[in-house]
């Protein structure tokens, strides 16, 4: 606490000296780039939900253009829905495990170079310091802190170096249900009018859900990015009326030529 308490009365690193340290923890960084475990739940959520309105509607929609009768159309889209849902999980499941796996393998070769080359990595921690405006020499005191403590060091390196957070490299169990989930409530969105209406009237309800359902996707991921929610809102729907359009000519086509 005395060495901190002492650190901020002294005068910061000069320029020239901040900038260097920066571009050395760049080149540090550069060499362990990863993406990150951020938002894992979140992409699932956004993918799932996305991917289980378009392809289940364009399941739906193409059916019920051949005109085989409700419980036809009902049946292909409930074997939509779960098949989808279970193979989302499972890629997502899959994708976040490996993500992880490689996640917890760069950390433990990091404690494996700290424990084998310390003075290389207090030379490292104390570049980070430095970047962060700390002149040399107590950057060299708060270094000799870190590197004291295996585990402080380990975190630091992690976060400062790798890019990663250890308590948070995502969960695999947790973007796997969300993935199901809203895959699940895309996936029904364009099932539910073929429970309360009759064939004609609930392919209209099906579309016209599917579209708000698209809107509604498009519009979230906008905010979510920063990017205009109107426009993203119509090219959803814009891109999804391309699919289940496709699906129903084929459909139309294929069940006249079948009767």
């Amino acid at each position: 606490m005395a060495d901190l308490m002492r650190m901020t009365s002294m005068p910061a690193a000069s320029y020239s000296t901040r900038a260097a340290a920066r571009r050395r923890l760049k080149s540090m960084q550069d060499e362990h780039s990863s993406s990150g475990a951020k938002g894992g739940r979140l992409r699932a959520a956004i993918f799932g939900a996305n991917d289980g309105l378009v392809s289940n509607a364009a399941l739906v929609i193409g059916v019920a253009a051949a005109e085989p009768g409700r419980q036809m159309v009902l049946l292909a889209g409930i074997a939509g829905l779960v098949a989808g849902a279970f193979s989302m999980a499972a890629g997502e499941y899959i994708s976040m495990r490996v993500q992880r796996e490689v996640f917890e393998a760069r950390i433990a070769l990091e404690r494996q170079e700290i424990g084998r080359a310390p003075a290389a990595e207090h030379e490292e921690v104390s570049i980070i310091f430095q970047a962060k405006g700390l002149p040399p020499e107590d950057a060299e005191r708060v270094a000799d802190h870190v590197m004291a403590d295996p585990d402080v060091a380990l975190d630091l390196m992690a976060r400062e170096e790798l890019g990663l957070n250890p308590d948070d490299l995502g969960s695999p169990q947790g973007a796997a249900i969300f993935s199901f989930l809203a895959f699940s409530a895309g996936a029904i969105l364009p099932i539910l009018p073929y429970l309360i209406a009759s064939d004609s009237v609930a392919l209209v309800l099906a579309l016209v859900v599917t579209g708000l359902g698209l809107f509604g996707v498009g519009f979230a991921t906008a905010q979510l990015t920063e990017r205009p929610p109107l426009w993203g809102g119509l090219r959803m729907m814009l891109i999804g009326g391309c699919a289940t359009g496709v699906t129903y000519v084929v459909g139309r086509l294929l069940g006249v030529s079948l009767n």
